[in-house]
């Protein structure tokens, strides 16, 4: 009897604690969130690694991105993407070939540009992690699991810069294995930026294969 009052207790404890760091998590992602969506847009130079040892799958590249509501412009590697709200164009210079989708995204897992910071918005636990200071600056850490059980993301971290309130990296752990990581190396917002930022000029891409989904 004594050790099952003993366990009720701590599991009360325990239940109360996870409360008590999910309200702070959510309250810390609010703040993020307000954070973002007061910028008319967002540059982003980022770092992009994929890792999967059992797989032997170890990649790294670099990126930028333009961010302005929904619309996108995201450079990786060697090809562009834009969206402009409704239909995404792929670029790419080596194939020579540019792909039209209605679709944002090809995986209904996959944390495109537009949601990159603000997916954790819907459908996900939150909890406060560990915090670590990276070059002088307090990185706090959030992680996000899923509620979709069927989902093949294991869970995310979220890592939030504790004095701007923006997002530094993002690691994400798939069921698979796979690691995908995205650290923020430069962050500006409200930047003059061209009208035509996000369409599409089909005129020059006059010798490239037009491969429409739709």
């Amino acid at each position: 009897m004594k050790k099952l009052l003993i366990a009720v207790t701590l599991f009360i404890g325990f239940h109360s604690l996870a409360q008590d760091t999910s309200a702070k998590a959510k309250a810390l992602l609010n703040e993020v969130s307000a954070k973002i969506k007061s910028y008319d847009n967002i540059s982003i130079d980022f770092k992009y690694s994929l890792n999967n040892a059992s797989e032997n799958i170890n990649q790294e590249t670099r990126g930028n991105v333009v961010l302005q509501g929904e619309k996108y412009k995201l450079n990786i590697l060697g090809a562009t993407r834009i969206y402009d709200g409704k239909t995404l164009y792929t670029i790419s210079p080596d194939d020579e070939e540019v792909t039209i989708s209605s679709n944002n995204t090809e995986d209904e897992d996959t944390i495109t540009p537009s949601q990159m910071l603000s997916f954790y918005e819907e459908g996900y636990r939150y909890a406060m992690d560990i915090v670590q200071n990276v070059n002088g600056r307090k990185i706090q850490y959030v992680k996000l699991t899923p509620i979709d059980t069927h989902s093949e993301i294991k869970y995310v971290l979220l890592g939030i810069d504790a004095q701007t309130k923006h997002i530094y990296n993002l690691i994400e752990i798939g069921k698979n294995g796979t690691k995908t990581t995205l650290t923020v190396n430069m962050f500006k917002t409200n930047e003059p930026i061209s009208k035509t930022l996000f369409t599409f000029d089909q005129s020059k891409y006059k010798n490239y294969y037009i491969n429409r989904l739709d």
